[in-house]
């Protein structure tokens, strides 16, 4: 059987299929892949996968920068023995940002050996991770090494690596290998976590909050900090925002940093980061808890983004921490410690957009009605947003969106709106589309009927590009000052502030005391209908029983 065959009928596909699209990429590995979960836990089986497919996407990335390098006519110019030496040349790979792969661990190597290998496709594939993790040293530590155990389905995963074989991640029009492998790394981190359920909290945040929380910040620029950065989505689509905005040749204005406690997880950033031409050392070297170990002490961000875990209270809490600058958190709840933790990292003029829980915004325990009215007289509250319910398949705990930001007034030359001392809250509870029974996304417009309403109102570039400009919406969004918000004892629940939204009347409604009145008597009436039933019933059964 031709390996394009017998990679479909390893995919459980009944005829031959062209693997040309990236959808069909996806489907067909993810059903394929799925085949090998036997006896793995959920973590190592989505790092396994995740894995093997990276490994594929640098072989092929490095195979697209090798023609490319064999078509230069420059090459011509070379004497015909010094050809092959140039193209194994490894600073004309990693200089281009590509990773260098070794002849060894070059994917033609493993699909050409997997089937006569000593040892078996799982020695073969964990010796390539090896030799990639060696000749790269962003990745050292990062790529799983265990294709080769007791509990590792040899005879599937070498059926899994004809069919990787035969879906190259090049060639896909003007499309590079690193949009098309980027796209599938994305779509089964979402398979991964749709499978898993609330355990993917951890390394996964829907992809239309980090979506929300980007279009608001718009960060063109600078220092991104995650300091709960899970698979690295935010970064991500920091990376996407600026190059739909601005162009893919400006996707290095922004540097990327942060921090993750799960080892497994961290691993995931780091192959994220580099799939989608990130620097993987923006993430550091080692996973380490933010509390106990933070990593970047002295950085100061111009963009904080953050989904970190809800209502925590296995929380390494020092008591005399020097972040804790508007109050100590109580070790039965980490929301305030995340917050002033992302206060101290912002610069001068730094923004913050953070996930918490609903319970957040209103909170009086343990101390956090004081730190939150500390924050709020500090004048770092920006924006209040409270989500629709269903957006995380990993919790059922409503949450809402904080943006904080350093400085609210106009910025010199930037001629933002003067918002200092004022807070905008959104209600976006009626927004967003089930896309299941279970799970609502926000929709590209919900996403730009936010993003629009904030930037209006602080007057950004892009608001006045569009002419746009602020006025409160009753049910939706309204502007408070310090001062509503003290009245309101510091609660920072938007619903509160927006107020409920107007019902919009027909003026040739029926007038209420006649519909009242037309209802009850049409009630009545069924209740008449109803009972002259019931009595015939009674009798056409009596007449039953009778004749019997």
């Amino acid at each position: 059987m031709p390996p394009r065959k017998r990679a479909a009928a390893a995919a459980g596909q009944g005829e031959l299929l062209s693997v040309s699209s990236t959808k069909e990429i996806q489907d067909i590995l993810w059903k394929a892949a799925d085949k090998l979960r036997g006896s793995m836990d959920a973590a190592q089986y989505k790092e396994f996968v995740l894995g093997l497919v990276f490994l594929k996407y640098v072989s092929d990335a490095f195979a697209e920068r090798r023609e490319e390098l064999a078509a230069d006519p420059e090459l011509a110019q070379i004497p015909e023995h010094r050809r092959a030496a140039f193209l194994e040349e490894k600073d004309e790979y990693t200089e281009k940002n590509v990773f260098w792969v070794p002849p060894t661990a070059r994917w033609d190597h493993i699909s050409e050996n997997a089937a006569s290998a000593e040892g078996g496709v799982g020695k073969l594939l964990d010796e390539a991770m090896d030799e990639v993790m060696k000749a790269n040293k962003t990745l050292t530590g990062v790529l799983p090494k265990i294709f080769n155990r007791d509990n590792v389905d040899q005879k599937r995963l070498k059926e899994l690596v004809d069919l990787i074989s035969d879906a190259r991640f090049t060639g896909h029009g003007d499309r590079p290998a690193q949009d098309v492998l980027g796209e599938t790394y994305e779509y089964f981190l979402e398979k991964f976590a749709r499978a898993e359920g609330k355990r993917a909290g951890e390394f996964y945040t829907p992809a239309s909050v980090v979506r929300l929380i980007v279009e608001v910040l718009e960060p063109y620029e600078g220092r991104v900090y995650d300091p709960a950065c899970g698979s690295g989505g935010m970064f991500v689509q920091s990376g996407k925002f600026v190059a739909r905005r601005r162009g893919k040749d400006h996707t290095h204005d922004i540097a990327v940093y942060g921090q993750e406690a799960n080892e497994r997880t961290w691993r995931l950033a780091k192959m994220n980061l580099a799939i989608h031409g990130m620097d993987p050392k923006g993430v550091g070297d080692r996973w380490a808890d933010t509390f106990a170990d933070d990593k970047l002490p002295d950085l100061k961000a111009d963009f904080v983004m953050a989904n970190p875990p809800f209502n925590m209270s296995d929380w390494a809490r020092k008591s005399d921490d020097r972040r804790w600058r508007y109050g100590t958190p109580p070790q039965s709840n980490a929301n305030y410690a995340w917050l002033q933790h992302i206060v101290s990292k912002l610069g001068d003029r730094g923004s913050a957009g953070v996930v918490l829980s609903n319970g957040s915004m209103a909170s009086k325990q343990s101390g956090e009605g004081e730190i939150r009215a500390a924050m709020v007289e500090a004048d770092l509250v920006s924006c209040m947003i409270a989500l629709p319910a269903n957006l995380f398949r990993t919790t059922a705990i409503p949450a809402c969106l904080w943006f904080l930001t350093k400085d609210k007034s106009p910025q010199g030359t930037r001629a933002l709106e003067d918002r200092r001392s004022r807070v905008l809250f959104i209600d976006a509870r009626a927004m967003g589309t089930m896309v299941d029974r279970t799970e609502r996304v926000l929709t590209e417009e919900d996403l730009e009927k936010i993003s629009d309403t904030y930037h209006a109102w602080r007057g950004t570039k892009s608001a006045k590009d569009k002419g746009l400009s602020y006025g409160d919406v009753q049910g939706y969004c309204y502007s408070a000052t310090l001062e509503e918000i003290e009245k309101h004892d510091y609660v920072l629940t938007p619903g509160r502030y927006v107020g409920a939204a107007e019902v919009q009347e027909d003026p040739d409604a029926e007038p209420v005391g006649e519909r009242i009145a037309r209802l009850t008597m049409e009630l009545f009436e069924q209740l008449d209908e109803s009972a002259r039933l019931d009595a015939v019933v009674r009798e056409q059964l009596g007449g039953l029983t009778h004749g019997s």
